[in-house]
């Protein structure tokens, strides 16, 4: 990030796994960061190891399902910082269930939480990019909300819903010098996937092209080119990583 200030980043979901990992990156690249999750616990063990590191960091109570934690999140990292240029709207839930089956508030839940709060919060921070003439958004969405995957049709809803909303607010911003991107992750190495049998990881693996799940590392990878100057050009954009396992 070449500028003579540091850039500020907030990132959702930060406390664990790719939020987490997208926060190191983004820090290591000299971004000072801000930490919002609900588990304040894990997020002072992550702003621990940033400042541990050299880097600036601050963390922040956000429940992403609720409007009031939102607007009170992004008011103390304004307050806090002084301004949010670079947003990854990382933090999502899942309630896995054939839609036959499926509570309507499970599926209510999962929308409000992946896709309202991403939109909620994008709406409480551009303010400042806007005054800038610079920023950043980052969705983090899924490869499911381009294929689509049984069991899960709130889910693959709300990633897709992102998508929309990705290309929407990139057009809306686009002349303010503000891109707004997606990454689409496929499977990825995680606390969920270390719980499955060899069996069933190598089946899985089987199904993508290159012959193995991805890492948060190089998740963070791709969220750090999209929030730097190299992209400046680039918006609208989503960006599959996912080992060919969906070529769209």
């Amino acid at each position: 990030m070449s500028t003579t200030e540091p850039r500020i980043a907030l990132v959702t979901g930060a406390s664990q796994g790719i939020g987490r990992a997208i926060a190191l990156r983004l820090a290591v690249n000299g971004a000072h960061i801000a930490l919002a999750a609900r588990n304040q616990e894990k997020l002072a063990e992550v702003a621990a190891e940033i400042a541990a590191a050299g880097g600036v960091v601050h963390p922040f109570a956000l429940d992403i399902a609720s409007e009031e934690s939102i607007k009170a999140c992004a008011k103390a990292v304004i307050a806090h910082f002084g301004r949010v240029e670079i947003l990854v709207n990382n933090a999502g839930i899942t309630r896995d269930t054939l839609s036959m089956r499926m509570r309507r508030h499970d599926w209510d839940d999962v929308l409000t939480t992946n896709l309202t709060g991403a939109f909620l919060l994008s709406q409480a921070c551009m303010s400042t990019m806007l005054k800038s003439r610079w920023g950043r958004i980052v969705n983090i969405t899924s490869v499911v909300g381009e294929t689509g995957q049984a069991g899960q049709a709130n889910y693959a809803a709300s990633k897709a819903g992102l998508i929309g909303l990705t290309k929407s607010l990139a057009r809306e911003l686009a002349t303010r010098s503000i891109t707004v991107n997606a990454v689409a992750p496929g499977m990825i190495a995680t606390a969920m996937t270390e719980v499955l049998t060899d069996e069933q990881k190598a089946a899985m693996a089987a199904q993508i092209p290159v012959g193995r799940a991805g890492t948060d590392v190089e998740i963070a990878a791709a969220v750090a080119f999209l929030a730097s100057e190299d992209a400046a050009y680039i918006t609208g954009h989503t960006l599959d990583v996912n080992g060919g396992m969906y070529m769209g």
